[in-house]
């Protein structure tokens, strides 16, 4: 009796999301999702190749460096980098001293407290710090942005869907107006005033102005040209290094652990056949 009960509740409730499926399909086929201006006119990231991509890929030291040198002189007004410290520097190729110089030289002071007065300071950051925050707290990241709150960068790279060609596209997506054909067909999807018109943003309008705005804004150590391309495909493999910085361990790892199995496939079969050759199946 128990099991005849549990079965008829079983089958009503699978009736029920049958009805429930069906009624929704039906409701989308009699009344389609009116277009919006955010799903006509995004854009998917740009198809732009990376030194670590692949199974094989390992970050270019060089590029590292230049993307840094990008988030130091462009990205940090704003963006912070909390999950990183100045020592993780030393992974991209700089010995102690110029890790050391790279810290005291980071235009953002730690916040400190003076040991004389009790009162809040700043101090030169050490190769131990965290890379600092450009503003002291919340209220002041949204007083200085129109209300809007720059993310952190430290793993935007994985909180983004195609996460470098995302930050790539985004930093050179910007684009002066919006298409008339957006404007034509969507009379009230203007960009507000304090926004800015990208089609790589999910909404197609995004607080941040565009950071890189002309060629040649930073300048490399290596003399490599740095155009507005250069300069986002460097940076988004920097951010790339801060939210995986272990990358090239875990593609070793993976490797070790394939050959392993399959060695341990191979072994395992010859035992097999060892074994088992003259026995009858």
């Amino acid at each position: 009796m128990v099991r005849l009960i549990a079965f008829l509740v079983g089958v009503f409730f699978s009736g029920m999301l049958l009805i429930g499926l069906a009624d929704t399909i039906i409701g989308a086929i009699k009344e389609p999702a009116v277009p919006t201006a955010e799903h006509e006119f995004h854009k998917t990231p740009k198809a732009v190749s990376f030194a670590h991509d692949g199974p094989l890929g390992k970050f270019d030291t060089a590029q590292l460096q230049r993307g840094l040198k990008v988030y130091a002189e462009v990205c940090s007004a704003c963006h912070s980098l909390s999950l990183v410290s100045f020592r993780d520097f030393a992974a991209l190729g700089y010995d102690e001293e110029q890790v050391k110089a790279i810290a005291k030289g980071w235009k953002t002071e730690v916040p400190s407290i003076n040991p004389e007065t009790g009162e809040p300071a700043t101090r030169p950051a050490i190769a131990a710090d965290k890379i600092p925050s450009p503003f002291a707290n919340e209220v002041a990241a949204r007083a200085a942005n129109n209300n809007a709150l720059p993310p952190d960068l430290s793993l935007i790279t994985k909180a983004r869907a195609d996460g470098p060609a995302y930050v790539y596209s985004l930093l050179i997506g910007y684009e002066a107006a919006q298409p008339a054909e957006l404007l034509k067909e969507f009379p009230d999807a203007k960009t507000p005033d304090g926004l800015h018109y990208n089609p790589y943003f999910a909404n197609l309008n995004i607080a941040m102005a565009a950071p890189l705005t002309a060629d040649d804004q930073v300048t490399y150590d290596d003399g490599t040209k740095a155009t507005k391309a250069q300069m986002a495909k460097d940076v988004a493999a920097f951010l790339t290094w801060t939210a995986e910085p272990k990358l090239e361990n875990r593609k070793s790892a993976g490797w070790a652990a394939l050959g392993f199995l399959i060695i341990f496939t191979v072994l395992a079969w010859m035992s097999y056949k060892s074994i088992w050759a003259d026995k009858k199946h």
